[in-house]
């Protein structure tokens, strides 16, 4: 198989991932979501033909809710974002993918269709970005590494998809749907079904 998909996850420890949603729903509830993000994002990729590997955060799991059999499972390296993620594309190419795509592991609305018109821009371009409504993107692919894509970016913010494109000026890419990955309170708004974890306060 010549495409390769990686999914960067945390891994689902209580006070230690979304923390931003935490801050409105409360530790244990955003505990609950991400998992629930995590069996969707697993879903999703076990459906298609192309590899998988998940980089965990900080150890490596087994039997857990990404299935050994669909999941080849690394842990992420040192370093800012993009460092580990550029480790993360390295390691895909070094193993002989010839296209490599990155997703985060909270967005709901990620779908099979994704993943497979990802890799079909790639056949035409050399990147393909997934961008969120934040400003980041929920995926990223190419056919060949190109470092700029991960240095020197305001990491988190609005600026990270803009700042990326301006940096791989000449190089041909394609972009996606636009769509929303669940970060903050706000976002979970947006998915009725995790309703029941927000604060009245926050639904008014």
């Amino acid at each position: 198989m010549d495409r390769l998909v990686i999914v960067f996850a945390k891994n689902p420890e209580l006070g230690k991932c979304k923390t931003r949603l935490a801050a409105g729903i409360g530790d244990e509830n955003a505990l609950v979501v991400y998992k629930a993000l995590i069996r969707h994002t697993a879903q999703v990729l076990s459906k298609g033909k192309e590899d998988c590997v998940v980089f965990y955060s900080e150890d490596l799991q087994t039997n857990d809710l990404w299935e050994d059999a669909n999941f080849q499972k690394q842990v992420q390296s040192q370093g800012h974002l993009g460092e580990k993620m550029k480790a993360a594309f390295d390691w895909g190419f070094h193993k002989g993918y010839k296209q490599v795509c990155i997703v985060g592991s909270d967005l709901l609305e990620l779908e099979v269709s994704d993943i497979h018109n990802a890799f079909q821009a790639l056949e035409t371009h050399d990147l393909v970005f997934g961008p969120a409504e934040d400003g980041g993107y929920y995926l990223m692919g190419m056919s060949a590494i190109y470092p700029e894509a991960f240095k020197n970016k305001a990491w988190s913010t609005e600026l990270v998809l803009k700042e990326t494109l301006q940096d791989l000026k000449g190089k041909s890419f394609q972009l996606l749907k636009e769509k929303n990955d669940i970060d903050t309170v706000d976002d979970l708004k947006k998915h009725k079904e995790f309703h029941h974890f927000i604060p009245h306060k926050f639904l008014k």
